[in-house]
């Protein structure tokens, strides 16, 4: 039976494309040569043309109960928005989505799909599922260079609230109630807009010029946002109550780095990873028409294995340093997302698995010299499910670098908490919540990094997202 008469949807003039394409081979994405795009900061990945978005499209079954959902956040309609590409109706398709999520065109491009709604697409037990977060992207890339608008919101509701943090969290939360019909005020500690999108992931991942558009689309939604405020300083969470918000979300990330505790660790030339990427991705470190350079030296070491220390060591091997990922357990570990460590050994990095530093060497004048490592081995299944690393006694040994970068993750910083009475933390400085978003203080909410620790982007897009519900709920049933 020819495959297309499984596809009973499908008009004539698409049944040879179909027919073309083999159901269980997704259809590549074109990409920067590796030997060039280890030396710019141009995007790297290129994205689907219509005819091969269209081809990649073809190959969704259209599941009657379509297990994909299951393992999105923030639960987008993946076969509609998906058939409308395959019908070439791109601008629907990218409605589709902004009906379910605020940051299609982030989310096509940061989440780790792989382990989410493309683990569960049928098409994986047989060969690749479909490549929902490219024709994410597609979609979303299309909507912005075509100028397609979103639906108008809902008229006003009477209600006001403030969203404390620019990141993803509160970008969504905040274009979820602009829809419902609340006035909505956006604070944000820094100068732009973003937050983790801007800051943290550098623009060969993800262009500042995706996210200001994804910002932009907010604002044609009536979103408020005000820049320079760091809350818990500048102005309170009470301040502002008085000021007629009726409740917040706190959506501010977790922005304060972790570090060994390791000797050596106050040297010139270790820096936390936040402040590395923060440095060129916001303050333009790596464009010598700004005055603010990096000294990385000709060898650099990133400690850790998540996408901040892949973004972390191939920004480093773009400035032109030689970089090592210095890994404690094996390749198979990695919690990085699979595209990135591949994207990473393409562009030149190296990796030393099974390997920890003790201590980081210096010179006579307080510059980083090295690093010196112990081999790990590994032991039982710690409380995360992987294998505990134990070390091997007597295996230390120097590597020579100038730079060690540490990508150890982070933690919410306290100031709000510290500053806003009747909000309980956890011990290490998550906000207490309950499945709604809602703090111990009834009026305030909160998700993402501020209550989890550091996690993913879409993850905190599904807080923000549960929270502008819990909000919603919460002020219309007063």
């Amino acid at each position: 039976m020819p495959m297309w008469k499984k596809e009973k949807a499908v008009p004539w003039e698409r049944r040879l494309l179909v027919t073309e394409t083999n159901r269980f081979v997704a259809i590549p994405v074109p990409e920067q040569d590796p030997n060039v795009r280890n030396k710019n900061f141009e995007e790297v990945c290129l994205g689907y043309s219509l005819e091969d978005a269209q081809k990649e499209a073809s190959r969704c079954l259209s599941c009657k109960v379509p297990q994909c959902r299951k393992g999105c956040p923030v639960s987008v309609n993946i076969p509609e928005f998906i058939g409308h590409i395959k019908e070439g109706n791109i601008e629907e398709a990218a409605r589709s989505l902004w009906a379910y999520s605020a940051l299609p065109a982030v989310c096509g491009r940061v989440c780790p799909q792989e382990n989410q709604c493309e683990k569960y697409c049928v098409l994986k037990n047989k060969g690749d599922s479909v490549s929902i977060g490219k024709l994410e992207r597609f979609a979303a890339d299309y909507a912005r260079n075509h100028k397609v608008k979103a639906n108008p919101p809902a008229p006003f509701n009477g209600h006001k609230v403030a969203i404390i943090g620019g990141g993803p969290a509160g970008l969504t939360c905040a274009g979820e109630l602009a829809k419902k019909g609340f006035k909505v005020h956006v604070f944000e500690a820094l100068q732009r807009l973003g937050g983790v999108l801007i800051y943290g992931i550098p623009s060969f991942r993800l262009p500042d010029e995706v996210v200001e558009e994804e910002v932009k689309k907010l604002e044609d939604l009536g979103v408020e946002f005000e820049t320079n405020v760091i809350v818990g300083r500048t102005v309170t969470i009470d301040a502002l109550k008085e000021e007629g918000f009726e409740a917040f979300f706190i959506g501010s990330g977790a922005g304060l780095p972790r570090f060994m505790n390791i000797p050596g660790e106050n040297l010139n030339g270790v820096f936390s990873a936040n402040e590395f990427l923060t440095r060129t991705n916001l303050m333009h470190a790596n464009d010598d028409l700004f005055d603010t350079p990096l000294k990385l030296g000709q060898k650099v070491a990133v400690i850790g294995g998540g996408n901040v220390a892949m973004d972390a060591a191939r920004v480093s091997k773009r400035l032109g340093s030689d970089v090592t990922v210095v890994y404690r357990r094996t390749e198979k570990e990695l919690p990085a997302r699979s595209e990135e460590v591949h994207h990473a050994k393409e562009e030149g990095i190296h990796f030393k698995f099974l390997t920890n530093p003790v201590e980081i060497l210096g010179d006579e004048d307080g510059w980083t010299k090295g690093i010196r490592c112990i081999e790990m081995e590994l032991g039982e299944p710690d409380a995360s499910g992987r294998r505990r690393p134990v070390p091997i006694q007597g295996s230390e040994f120097d590597l020579a670098v100038d730079t060690v970068i540490m990508a150890l993750g982070t933690s919410p910083n306290p100031l709000i908490s510290m500053t806003t009475q009747g909000l309980e933390t956890e011990d290490w400085g998550g906000i207490i919540v309950n499945e709604t978003g809602q703090s111990t203080r009834e009026d305030i909410f909160a998700g993402g990094d501020a209550v989890t620790g550091a996690a993913t982007v879409i993850l905190a897009m599904g807080a923000g997202k549960e929270a502008a519900k819990g909000i919603e709920d919460y002020l219309l049933k007063k």
